[in-house]
Order: structure tokens, then sequence, then C-alpha cells
């Protein structure tokens, strides 16, 4: 009995397998193209994360800054 589930498992798995899968083929102008636009890909991607990053320092030192200036008031209000 554990071997006919067995193999009705492995075979529903195959079947589904097969019946997925689809034959995508790309013209050699398409594949030049793609890789054409992966450099400015890369550029955008990594102008967009340096300004996140400076976007997110500015936040960071702001607040630590703020932060740093209610610490130093309380210790010269006592």
């Amino acid at each position: 009995m554990k071997k006919l589930i067995l193999a009705v498992i492995v075979l529903s798995i195959g079947y589904f397998a097969i019946a997925k899968a689809e034959d995508k083929t790309y013209t050699p102008k398409e594949t030049v193209e793609a890789f054409a636009q992966v450099p400015g890909k890369v550029g955008n991607h990594l102008q967009n994360e340096w300004s996140d990053i400076k976007e997110y320092q500015a936040n960071s030192w702001a607040e630590i800054k703020f932060k740093l200036q209610g610490l130093k008031e309380k210790f010269q209000a006592d």
C-alpha cells in the first residue's frame, strides 16, 4: 500500500512538472538587448541606493543630534 501511494505521488509530481513546463525561446536580438540594458539598470539601482543611504544617514544623525542635545540639557540643568 505504501509503495502504491508513493508511486501515485511520484507520478503526479512528474505529470504536473511536465504540464507546467513552457518552452520560451529567445532570439539573439532579444538577448543582446537584454544584456545591453544591464549596465543602465545597475547604474540606476546604485544611484537609488546611494540616495537612500544618504537620506537614512541624514535622518539618523538628526535623531542622534536631537537626543544628545536633550541629554546635554538634562545634565546642565542639575
